[in-house]
């Protein structure tokens, strides 16, 4: 009796908890981070969303969404998937706060073998640069003098250096300059003989007199995205094929639609496939929680003959005749 009772107590700790995950995968694509929506071609949980954007986002618990890149995790203003880009802020950039009070900072950078790119929205300012190492002139009048150094000079006339956003007066009497890197290199340079940056994104508000939209600067980096869209992606999506959410198998990287029931290569109403065999969101996972329910209900069939043609153990006491490893 007590081999039988210590038998159906490894069935209950070890094989149940493992059969029942494959359930507890089903919902695991989460739709927001705070108040910021998290939709194709992100995702949060892995498995979710596209592979090319796989460990990009991550979501604390208090809500927190931040962005990954090479030069450290970045807090999430918002993200926009009609004019696809995200909002991002450094916290190492100058800001309005820091006035002439220049503080130790590194560049911002992104993984140049992904999908994101640094958005044409952005101007870069940059203080206190070295004139010895880096050309600080007014661009109207340089670019007419020396028009093949146009690109590589710094303007000291841009509009942004005189009308700081938010905080004009700010800079007291630190120099100014606006310069846009065509790399990340040409930043790192940059950095190296001006004392600080920040960067500054144009946003798009409502309607004015007289014009259809009205832009104003921000202080942070626009980072643009690409949408990859498949067709098996939209169909997966479509509630007449039954709403299922794209994503991926965290193994391969291969596409799979995310069901109710499980995962599918094709979409959630495709008449063709069968449920018999439930996966969750991660299919990776789910099939080695599979295997290994599998092989506990194989270890409890041995054990239970085993049990039957041996003298009964005492449950919890180890010996040779018990032992498992």
């Amino acid at each position: 009796m007590d081999s039988l009772i210590c038998l159906c107590s490894f069935i209950i700790l070890f094989i149940f908890p493992s059969l029942s995950l494959i359930e507890a995968q089903a919902s695991l694509c989460r739709s927001s981070c705070g108040d910021i929506p998290i939709n194709y071609p992100f995702g949060i949980d892995d498995g979710c969303g596209n592979p090319y954007y796989r460990h990009m986002l991550a979501c604390s618990e208090p809500g927190k969404l931040e962005l990954r890149t090479p030069s450290g995790r970045y807090p999430v203003r918002s993200i926009s998937y009609f004019d696809p880009h995200i909002l991002v802020i450094d916290p190492f950039m100058w800001n309005c706060r820091d006035g002439d009070n220049f503080r130790p900072v590194r560049p911002f950078s992104l993984d140049t073998g992904t999908h994101l790119s640094l958005s044409p929205e952005n101007d870069y300012l940059f203080f206190n640069c070295s004139k010895d190492h880096v050309i600080v002139e007014p661009k109207p009048i340089f670019c007419q003098r020396f028009p093949e150094q146009c690109g590589s000079s710094c303007d000291s006339g841009s509009y942004l250096c005189k009308h700081l956003p938010e905080c004009a007066t700010a800079l007291g009497g630190s120099s100014c300059c606006s310069y846009y890197p065509k790399a990340a290199e040409s930043l790192r340079l940059m950095l190296k003989y001006c004392a600080s940056y920040t960067s500054v994104y144009w946003t798009t508000v409502g309607a004015t007199a007289g014009s259809p939209y009205n832009q104003v600067p921000e202080y942070g980096i626009r980072v643009d995205f690409d949408v990859p869209v498949t067709t098996r992606c939209l169909q997966c999506q479509d509630p007449s094929m039954g709403a299922g959410t794209c994503g991926f198998d965290t193994k391969t990287g291969n596409f799979l639609c995310l069901c109710k029931k499980g995962n599918v290569t094709s979409y959630c109403k495709d008449h063709d496939i069968s449920w018999h065999s439930t996966a969750g969101v991660i299919a990776g996972t789910v099939t080695a929680v599979s295997a290994a329910g599998a092989i506990g209900i194989g270890v409890s069939i041995w054990l239970l003959k085993k049990v039957r043609a041996k003298a009964p153990v005492t449950c919890g006491v180890q010996s040779n005749e018990n032992r498992l490893f």
